[in-house]
């Protein structure tokens, strides 16, 4: 097999593992929370934890990849991985779980943007577009067989198996790389903004942590007040730090750009609703409807189908209504069809949710791509991995942020209706509360420019001149394509 795809099978490796980890995780998590002595919704740590550590530590992959060379970091991020998913299948109580995923979340961190500058290094930029569609088939396929796959092991073997399942995996990826990914390294790296990181980090793992565990009666409402605080003032310290780098970590002048500056912001409302689906519905499924995890799985992979079948019409859909009518548009479709999650109930028609599902998976994932693709319409090639940065810890953050609201909504339900015990009731408002979430974000994508990535949808803009000359666009349209759909890869489990 020649490079051009043996490459992107290596880095898929990676993608399939995340990905796969990421929706098995969610089918299991009413067995692993019983298994462990927890309830589901304080289990919700485990993902949150996860989704915040990629966050915290993304911001360093780039320079870590240009210091020690793109090959090793990603074969160490790898093994790195496995570790944590070994500490996970051996943990005992909700605290060694949580520290595994963080560790897992680390390998996470490293792994996909690590294994995005192996490709940019790799491939002809002319191959780049072919060599993402290797990169992305493999990933989706873990959202689609992930639901089943974590049920089936869950109900009829143990479930510490849905992290045993990654370490061939991983020690295949890992004698891949070593074997035929070439050792680049940049000769003049940038220096590495540790000051910023430490600040970031301290700020984006007070804030998120301090609002997951408010609650839960794990601390108390001075120890999570004092969290949310000392994020803040981290955050607030980081951002005047970053006005007085020349390269920051987080590269927040760059939201100055208008369709990165409604990526960002209309990105993080629309993933925060939809990232509380994955959430939300294996409980209801299991908790509120009595299903096994298999079954359970069954129903809820339905929306990866829904999202492998987007694919091909993409590209097509964006080219006719360009992307700030389209994306306004479907963000309020794809709200309703998450809005419609509140409706089921235990005498629903399974067939009826699986169809209401794979619809709203298109759409949801129609979405993604294009946040994804818009995002660098007006960047630079020379700003591409700054932009990339600035993306993932945004993705992260916001999927991290919609578990809390989710488990949140559901946890304040309970407490309104002085319930003990959850059933299908209880999720009806999370649903909803998510959903105007998520519906919000369609005015932040309206304010973009008409001609919002005209150069890279294929849409003729006649009146409005384009803001780019050709041959800057010519320039970073592969970059920009690679960036686009790995962070598209990992929005897929979402669908």
């Amino acid at each position: 097999m020649d490079k051009q795809r043996l490459i992107p099978l290596i880095v898929a490796t990676a993608l399939f593992m995340e990905n796969m980890d990421s929706t098995v995780i969610a089918t299991s998590l009413p067995a692993i929370a019983a298994d462990i002595g927890t309830s589901p919704l304080t289990l919700k740590l485990a993902i949150t934890s996860y989704l915040l550590s990629l966050a915290v530590f993304i911001p360093a992959s780039g320079w870590t990849a240009d210091r020690f060379g793109a090959r090793l970091v990603f074969a160490v991020a790898v093994g790195v991985f496995m570790l944590g998913s070994i500490g996970c299948a051996l943990s005992q109580s909700i605290t060694h779980f949580v520290i595994a995923r963080i560790l897992q979340g680390l390998g996470g961190a490293m792994m996909t943007p690590v294994g995005r500058l192996v490709l940019l290094r790799s491939i002809d930029k002319s191959a780049l577009v072919s060599a993402m569609a290797w990169v992305t088939i493999p990933a989706l396929i873990g959202p689609v067989i992930g639901p089943p796959l974590g049920g089936f092991i869950t109900t009829y073997l143990s479930w510490h198996w849905i992290f045993l399942i990654n370490i061939p995996i991983g020690l295949l990826g890992i004698f891949l790389a070593l074997k035929y990914i070439d050792p680049i390294r940049s000769e003049d790296p940038e220096p590495f903004d540790l000051y910023g990181l430490v600040l970031a980090g301290i700020g984006l793992a007070g804030i998120a942590f301090g609002l997951s565990v408010a609650g839960l009666n794990l601390l108390s409402w001075t120890v999570v007040a004092a969290l949310v605080g000392i994020g803040s003032i981290s955050m607030t310290l980081y951002v005047m730090h970053a006005r007085r780098t020349g390269s920051p970590v987080l590269d927040f002048s760059m939201l100055r750009l208008p369709t990165l500056r409604a990526a960002i912001i209309g990105g993080f409302l629309f993933r925060l609703g939809i990232g509380a689906l994955p959430f939300l519905l294996p409980l209801l499924m299991q908790v509120g409807f009595g299903l096994s995890p298999f079954q359970s799985g069954l129903v809820t992979f339905a929306s990866a189908v829904g999202a492998m079948g987007m694919k091909t019409l993409a590209a097509r859909i964006i080219r006719a209504f360009g992307f700030r009518n389209m994306m306004t548009a479907n963000a309020l479709i794809s709200t309703v069809f998450l809005a419609a999650c509140a409706l089921f109930t235990i005498h629903t028609p399974l067939l009826l949710i699986m169809i209401i599902l794979v619809v709203g998976g298109f759409f949801r994932s129609l979405e993604f791509t294009a946040i994804n693709t818009v995002a660098y319409a007006e960047v630079e090639p020379a700003q591409m991995s700054r932009a990339a940065t600035l993306v993932s810890v945004n993705q992260q953050l916001a999927i991290s942020a919609g578990v809390a609201v989710g488990a949140f909504s559901v946890e304040t339900t309970m407490w309104w209706r002085h319930a003990t015990e959850l059933d299908a009731t209880m999720f009806a408002p999370a649903f909803i509360v998510v959903s105007i979430i998520s519906a919000a974000s369609a005015w932040f994508f309206w304010q973009m420019p008409d001609d919002a990535g005209h150069e890279i949808s294929g849409r003729k803009s006649i009146e409005v001149s384009s803001r780019k000359g050709e041959a800057s666009a010519m320039a970073g349209a592969a970059v920009k394509a690679a960036s686009g759909e790995t962070q598209d890869a990992r929005d897929q489990r979402l669908g």
